[in-house]
């Protein structure tokens, strides 16, 4: 099952948006990288309804493209590690 097969098209520009905003905020050294992905979900939810209308769809299109982006993210840390 692929995650980019339920995300609107509309919505897909917010996946790397979301991943910069996170690597910025993983070099602010007073933020801890556990509260990353909880600072990512509201943004990425308030993205989504201002692109795609405030409707309970684009709240989850929202939480769609924040999971693609931190489970994408965590792809590349696991593969590029060293075991």
């Amino acid at each position: 099952m692929e995650i980019l097969t339920y995300i609107t098209e509309n919505a897909i520009i917010l996946i790397p948006v979301l991943i910069i905003i996170g690597l910025i905020l993983k070099k602010l050294e007073f933020i801890p990288d556990k509260y990353i992905p909880l600072i990512l979900l509201p943004l990425g939810v308030v993205g989504a309804m201002a692109l795609g209308g405030w409707t309970f769809e684009s709240a989850i299109q929202g939480v769609l493209v924040t999971g693609a982006a931190v489970y994408g993210n965590q792809i590349v840390k696991q593969l590029r590690k060293d075991e």
